[in-house]
């Protein structure tokens, strides 16, 4: 049996992982009585947590929001993963680096020894390109989604109106998914380019994001797409003269096959077709046996262009 201190944290986590717990399965996860679990409850209501009975066949508890911030406490998965996300805030482009340093500084202090170790030694390095958000704007933004209410904003020159539905980050850079109402159509927008202006509008219904995956949706989006389908506008294939292994290093999302122990056939996507024959271009081999026609117009149309461009000024 776990010693009461810890077993009053297992009990306020797993109160957090979900809404309703039957008394019963709370006693089974905990391997206590009922009873205990019912003293245990008592206990967390005397720190402060606003812990309520549900009614049922066998009772249960919930773990309601309080007005008074009750004492924290974190089982050791927890704690890290709290670390962990406060180190590569200065990663997320909102502008919040230094409050992350010292909310992690604040953690740390209270942590046990074997925490401290622990996460003293995770260094995260935050690479440049990472686009800086104003946390005023990504809060207004955040808002309006989840109180499904028309956002008013500037976005360059324009004013747009748009039903917010969906926060995403890409490429270190945070995006709007809204239906723009002007434009009749799914859009995305940049937050570090969005100004929200004030008051937003009416309420709206909740639409669904073409295919039904925000994730895929946006990756369609960027690569061309129509929202939906997740390949390329524009696919096509060639032998590249250079062996699978050798090329492989280099290849993102493109299928390599090999053809001989020289060679390899690589199938890649692209948002246009001239896009695409500069992707083969680019690997520095002699490329062949391209398909399809418009792939073998796309090289020749950059061929010419690069033949114009090597000519004397």
């Amino acid at each position: 049996m776990h010693e009461t201190s810890a077993r009053l944290l297992a009990l306020l986590s797993l109160l957090q992982a979900r809404r309703d717990w039957p008394g019963g399965l709370l006693a089974e996860r905990l391997e206590v009585s009922p009873r205990t679990v019912r003293r245990d409850v008592d206990r967390l209501r005397e720190l402060g947590y606003p812990i309520a009975a549900t009614k049922g066949p066998d009772g249960g508890y919930r773990l309601d929001a309080g007005s008074d911030l009750p004492p924290l406490l974190f089982d050791d998965e927890q704690a890290v993963a709290l670390a962990v996300g406060l180190r590569i805030a200065a990663a997320s482009g909102v502008g919040v680096e230094e409050a992350a340093a010292r909310a992690l500084g604040t953690v740390r202090q209270v942590m046990p020894a074997r925490l401290r170790h622990r996460i003293d030694g995770l260094e995260v390095t935050a690479m440049g390109g990472a686009t800086t958000v104003d946390p005023a704007v990504l809060t207004a933004v955040g808002d309006a989604v989840r109180a499904r209410e028309v956002l008013r904003f500037g976005y360059g020159s324009d004013l747009r109106r748009a039903e917010p539905h969906h926060l995403v980050t890409r490429g270190g850079r945070w995006y709007l998914v809204a239906w723009d109402l002007d434009r009749a159509d799914w859009r995305t927008f940049r937050v570090d380019r969005i100004a929200p202006r004030t008051p937003t509008g009416p309420r709206f219904a909740p639409r669904e994001v073409p295919g039904g995956d925000v994730a895929r949706f946006v990756a369609s989006r960027f690569r061309g797409g129509d929202g939906i389908t997740t390949g390329w506008p524009c696919e096509g294939e060639a032998v590249i003269a250079l062996p699978a292994a050798e090329l492989a290093p280099y290849v993102r999302d493109e299928l390599l096959e090999e053809v001989d122990a020289g060679r390899c056939r690589m199938v890649a996507g692209a948002w246009s077709w001239v896009a695409l024959a500069a992707r083969f271009g680019a690997l520095g081999a002699e490329v062949s046996d391209v398909a399809p026609a418009e792939l073998r117009d796309a090289c020749a149309t950059l061929a010419a262009r690069y033949r114009r461009a090597a000519r004397p000024s």
